[in-house]
C-alpha cells in the first residue's frame, strides 16, 4: 500500500499583493485531487513570470486554481483523482499546473503531466513545462515556424528566450535572440542562436534586415510590446508572424497597418493559463513526441541559473525582477 500523504502541508503564499516580502511560508491543508487529477509530492517548483505579477496583484488565477503561485512543478505521484489511468503512484512526473506549485503538494489535471525526461533530475524537470508549453504553442502552434524560415525572440538568455532558441533550433530554424549584455549574448549563442544581438549597442530592426533571408524575420516571439511593436513589424519579412505572450513595456499601442497589409503580416499573441485542460493535455502530446526525445538526446537541456529553497521563494522573485539571471530560477522543495 502506498503511504498516505500528510493532511496538511508546508506552501509559500501571497499574503497581499506588493513587493517580494509579501510571500509568506504557511502552513495549510493538502489539496486532494479531483477527477481526471494527480497529486503531486513536489520536488521542486520552476519560478516565472507570470508568478511576479500574481504576487503584485496584475495575474489573478482563474476560476478553481489555487491561489498560490506556482505554474510548473516536478515530483512524484501521491495520489490519484477518480478516472487516471495514466499514472501511479510513484511515477516520476513534470507538470504544468494551473497554480499551487510552491508547495509541497500540488494537484494537476493528469493531461498536463509528463514524464521526468530520462537523464534530467527533478530540479532541470520543474524547469520544463511552463516555458516549454507556452513556447510550442506560440512557435510551433500558432506562428507555425518551419525548417529554412527564420525566427527572432527577445530576452534570449531568460526562461522563455532560452527554450525558444533551442525549440526554433530544433524546428530547422536559423535563430535571432537579442540580450542586454556581451555576456548573456554568450549564452544566447551556446543555447543555438546563430545571431545574437546586444540590443543596448545594437539596432535588432537593422541586423536583421541585413542578415536575415529575405530583409526580415518570418517570425517574431515578443514579450515587451509598447515601442517593440512598431518595430517587430519593420524587422519581419512578408508574410511574417508576430507572436504576443507577454508586454513588458505596455499592452496599449498605436501601428501603422500600411505595412501589415504591405507585407501580409499576421499580429497574434495567446495566454495559457485560462486555456482548457485538453487543450493543454494536447500540448503535452505534441511536447512528448517531438521535443521530449531531444531533451533525452541532450540536444535540449533547460538552462538554470540559480536555485532556492522554498522558504526563499522571496529572494527568487527579487533576482528574477532584477534581470540579472541566465535561464530558470528554480524552488527546491
Amino acid at each position: 500500500m502506498p503511504e498516505m500523504p500528510p493532511e496538511t502541508m508546508t506552501a509559500v503564499e501571497v499574503s497581499q499583493p506588493g513587493p517580494p516580502e509579501v510571500l509568506k511560508a504557511v502552513s495549510r491543508p493538502r489539496p486532494a485531487p479531483g477527477p481526471g487529477e494527480v497529486l503531486v509530492r513536489v520536488a521542486a517548483a520552476g519560478v516565472n513570470g507570470p508568478d511576479i505579477k500574481q504576487r503584485q496583484g496584475h495575474y489573478p488565477p482563474p476560476k478553481g486554481a489555487s491561489d498560490l503561485p506556482g505554474l510548473e512543478v516536478a515530483g512524484t505521484v501521491a495520489a490519484l483523482g477518480a478516472g487516471v489511468d495514466e499514472w501511479k503512484d510513484g511515477d516520476a512526473v513534470c507538470a504544468l499546473a494551473n497554480g499551487g506549485g510552491y508547495a509541497e503538494y500540488c494537484t494537476v489535471p493528469a493531461g498536463q503531466c509528463l514524464p521526468v525526461p530520462k537523464g534530467l533530475g527533478m530540479i532541470e524537470a520543474a524547469a520544463l513545462p511552463e516555458t516549454f508549453f507556452t513556447v510550442w504553442n506560440n512557435v510551433a502552434m500558432r506562428a507555425g515556424l518551419s525548417e529554412g524560415e527564420s525566427f527572432l525572440v527577445h530576452g534570449g538568455a531568460g526562461g522563455i528566450g532560452s527554450t525558444a532558441i533551442q525549440i526554433a533550433k530544433a524546428l530547422g530554424a536559423r535563430v535571432f535572440a537579442t540580450a542586454s549584455s556581451p555576456e548573456k549574448c554568450d549564452a544566447c549563442r551556446q543555447l543555438g542562436a546563430d545571431r545574437a544581438i546586444n540590443y543596448k549597442s545594437e539596432d535588432f530592426v537593422e541586423v536583421v534586415r541585413a542578415e536575415a533571408p529575405g530583409g526580415g524575420v518570418n517570425v517574431i516571439l515578443d514579450m515587451i510590446g509598447g515601442e517593440y511593436v512598431a518595430r517587430n513589424i519593420k524587422a519581419l519579412a512578408a508574410d511574417g508572424r508576430m507572436v504576443h505572450i507577454a508586454f513588458d513595456q505596455g499592452s496599449s499601442v498605436e501601428i501603422n497597418l500600411m505595412p501589415v497589409m504591405l507585407k501580409r503580416l499576421t499580429l497574434t499573441g495567446s495566454t495559457l493559463r485560462p486555456r482548457t485542460a485538453e487543450f493543454k493535455a494536447e500540448v503535452a502530446r505534441q511536447l512528448k513526441a517531438r521535443i521530449w526525445p531531444l531533451i533525452e538526446a541532450g540536444t535540449i537541456k533547460p538552462l538554470i541559473h540559480a536555485i532556492f529553497p522554498l522558504a526563499r521563494a522571496a529572494d527568487a522573485h527579487r533576482l528574477m525582477e532584477s534581470g540579472r539571471h541566465v535561464g530558470k530560477i528554480v524552488l527546491t522543495v
